[in-house]
């Protein structure tokens, strides 16, 4: 039966996933985002999904919101914009919503929360546990999942231990890394949230969901490199404090700062299902952690990552409205603008500032972006370790290295990135294919807005960085031929 849905956190790792599920089942899909700017429709959803906007902090954008759907997901958060206040956002965001929820035709609001077996529990699963309990004094019936780590491709927790095994063959890591856990494929998870929609036996209950595996970090990480085939030798050891963690952490993965330090607050708790009853209700096959490591690298190695944890957030800004920087700024910015005439044809242009950044590089003097990359993972910014979704494919509100894509258009020729780095101001970087008297040049414009005079001082000790690296950058992807 075709029923109308309204997804929240649509543009999250897991919204991303559920809502192909949703639309293959026949539903009609109300997509919640704080900007829909970010958020692209495939056209295969066209007439199956609509977007609607709204802050879940600003009770008068949901005045505006549709009122006609039978069932709910909750899949927002906010733990990602700072170490402190994620608490008490998270309870605001839910307490505005369950207003709103409680104004609608609901039935049923579905949420991805903690497991109930959790004990000794960080500030991040208080959160979760008290989301929980203001969305259960809702009127519409509340079901609630209880996760742990979940495995797929673009998952936080698959891409940590991904980047933590491929990159260090001997690893000195905290004690943490002994906390056992029950780590769940994406497949499995979302199965579970598709399939309890309108269950009313699945009202008012908390399920936990699960994998069939029991291990710990370091085993995950032992299974990760076998699966790999590679040699990984772990050691731990006590001394490392949750903030020494997380500096760790961020330092050798696309994890930021603030992020690390809540996920390491979390990770010296026991994370164990007792409970797999949706397992039997829904005829689920549970997926072991191997064989969810093997499916996530198939879909890696097609280049089919639907989604990545990166894309979700703007990890340096606690402004995620991010829509109000598409319009690049002319008075009171400092720019640099390069044009190098063209030698290739203008697609091979542009397909050479589409693959720009990630594992490609670039493409000029990686070295020091990466120094640039790593000063800012010190500071607390997002560094360059988050790397790109895909190698070749890019679209708006994606996550490249330090910048977040705002406008990619294959049409038009033009690609505008915003900066997420730790900055004294604000920063973009664009590249055009542009016409001049019949001849055809890249424009590559670095535009900066400073924030008072550390801003401006910013700027000109930049200055070299500018003339060397975005010269050298500029005449590459001019020229540069994609390997075949």
């Amino acid at each position: 039966m075709a029923n109308k849905v309204l997804l929240t956190g649509a543009n999250g790792y897991i919204g991303k996933r559920l809502l192909p599920v949703l639309v293959a089942q026949g539903h009609y899909i109300y997509c919640l985002v704080r900007d829909k700017n970010r958020f692209i429709i495939h056209e295969n959803f066209f007439g199956s999904v609509e977007v609607v906007e709204a802050d879940l902090h600003n009770p008068e954008d949901l005045t505006k919101l549709p009122r006609d759907f039978d069932v709910s997901y909750y899949l927002v958060h906010s733990m990602v914009g700072s170490t402190t206040d994620y608490y008490d956002l998270e309870q605001e965001a839910a307490m505005n919503f369950v207003k709103y929820i409680d104004t609608t035709q609901c039935q049923q609001i579905i949420y991805l929360g903690a497991m109930s077996t959790m004990k000794n529990l960080s500030k991040h699963m208080h959160s979760r546990l008290n989301v929980q309990r203001v969305l259960s004094t809702s009127k519409a019936a509340l079901t609630t999942l209880g996760a742990g780590i979940i495995v797929g491709s673009g998952s936080a927790s698959f891409e940590i231990i991904r980047d933590l095994v491929e990159k260090l063959p001997v690893l000195i890591a905290p004690r943490w890394l002994n906390t056992r856990s029950q780590p769940i494929s994406i497949r499995n998870a979302i199965k579970s949230l598709s399939g309890v929609m309108l269950n009313e036996k699945c009202y008012k209950q908390h399920f936990d969901i699960a994998g069939p595996d029991i291990l710990t970090y370091k085993q995950m990480m032992e299974q990760f490199a076998e699966v790999r085939e590679y040699k990984r030798f772990i050691i731990t050891i006590p001394v490392l404090t949750p903030r020494i963690s997380a500096y760790w952490l961020s330092m050798f993965t696309s994890t930021p700062y603030n992020l690390a330090y809540t996920l390491v607050r979390s990770m010296s708790t026991e994370v164990i299902s007792h409970d797999n009853r949706l397992n039997q209700m829904l005829g689920i096959e549970p997926i072991t952690y191997k064989s969810a490591i093997r499916m996530a690298f198939d879909k890696i190695e097609q280049h089919l990552v639907l989604s990545s944890w990166r894309d979700a957030m703007v990890s340096s800004r606690k402004d995620n409205k991010i829509m109000r920087f598409f319009e690049v700024p002319t008075f009171g910015c400092y720019k640099d603008v390069k044009e190098v005439e063209i030698q290739l044809k203008e697609d091979e242009v542009v397909e050479n500032f589409m693959s720009i950044g990630g594992e490609n590089g670039w493409y000029y003097a990686d070295w020091l972006w990466r120094i640039r990359g790593f000063i800012d993972s010190m500071v607390g910014g997002v560094g360059l370790q988050r790397g790109r979704t895909n190698p070749d494919k890019i679209e708006s509100g994606d996550a490249l290295d330090f910048w977040r894509v705002l406008a990619f258009d294959q049409n038009t020729k033009h690609l505008l990135l915003f900066a997420e780095m730790k900055l004294p101001g604000e920063a973009w970087l664009e590249f055009k294919v542009i016409t001049k008297d019949g001849k055809h040049y890249l424009q590559q414009t670095a535009t900066f807005r400073p924030r008072g005079i550390w801003g401006r001082i910013y700027w000109y000790a930049s200055l070299p960085f500018h003339l060397f690296i975005f010269k050298g950058m500029a005449g590459q992807v001019a020229a540069r031929k994609q390997q075949a």
